[in-house]
């Protein structure tokens, strides 16, 4: 008989209630207005999006990162995972209660990741961050927002539109590497960051059960 869900906490926010659940030693659920963002136990493409993303430069060992958002910290392990250990990684969070939860019942599932001295936490929204950036700034941007880019690639989207993207083309250096999270494909989104300069290509992590896509697009040296 499966254990019941242990509700750990549940904040308000302009989004709905953020909540975090628990059953059994590793086994977590992140809602957001009682639909399931992240599940523990089915974080493989999380996970490959930040590997894919780090495997992809052309030098890891001193790379300048920018993760985003921070979730239960997986695709933050697996990059660090893939960095040398003179390289820097900031992360963009809008919720100071998930950084919260990664620094205190989450932090098991990442070996504390968020703790790492390679790490820098901000409460910010990463549009943000990627419009004030120096020119250059990034070698690698790693997204993992909610649902991904929207169907479609609407040009006017906030965080993937034709705007955002440029943004991220400005903030990213020659090489540069820009890695996307998404519930599914979309052969129009790879058209709308070709446009941006940002050629790129789909992956469809792990085998069976349901295949999310990550998007891994590079700015030309």
């Amino acid at each position: 008989m499966a254990r019941p869900w242990q509700s750990l906490d549940r904040v308000e926010t302009p989004d709905g209630a953020l909540e975090l659940r628990r059953r059994g030693p590793e086994d977590f659920l992140i809602l957001q207005d009682g639909r399931v963002l992240m599940n523990s136990s089915a974080r493989r493409s999380e996970e490959a999006l930040g590997r894919l993303a780090i495997e992809a430069l052309e030098d890891a060992s001193v790379a300048r990162v920018l993760v985003a958002g921070l979730g239960m910290g997986c695709t933050l392990r697996a990059v660090l995972d893939s960095l040398g250990p003179e390289a820097q990684v900031e992360v963009a969070e809008l919720n100071e209660v998930v950084i919260a939860w990664c620094r205190g019942p989450l932090g098991e599932l990442t070996t504390d990741a968020i703790t790492d001295p390679r790490v820098t936490v901000r409460v910010a929204d990463v549009n943000r961050l990627i419009g004030d950036a120096e020119a250059q700034n990034y070698d690698a941007i790693v997204l993992d927002l909610y649902e991904g880019p929207p169907p479609g690639a609407p040009i006017g989207d906030p965080g993937f539109g034709r705007a955002a993207l440029a943004r991220v083309h400005r903030a990213l250096g020659p090489g540069g590497v820009l890695a996307v999270w998404s519930e599914d494909p979309d052969p129009a989104f790879l058209r709308a960051l070709a446009k941006a300069g940002l050629p790129g290509e789909t992956h469809r992590p792990g085998r069976g059960g349901r295949r999310h896509a990550v998007y891994l697009a590079r700015k030309p040296l």
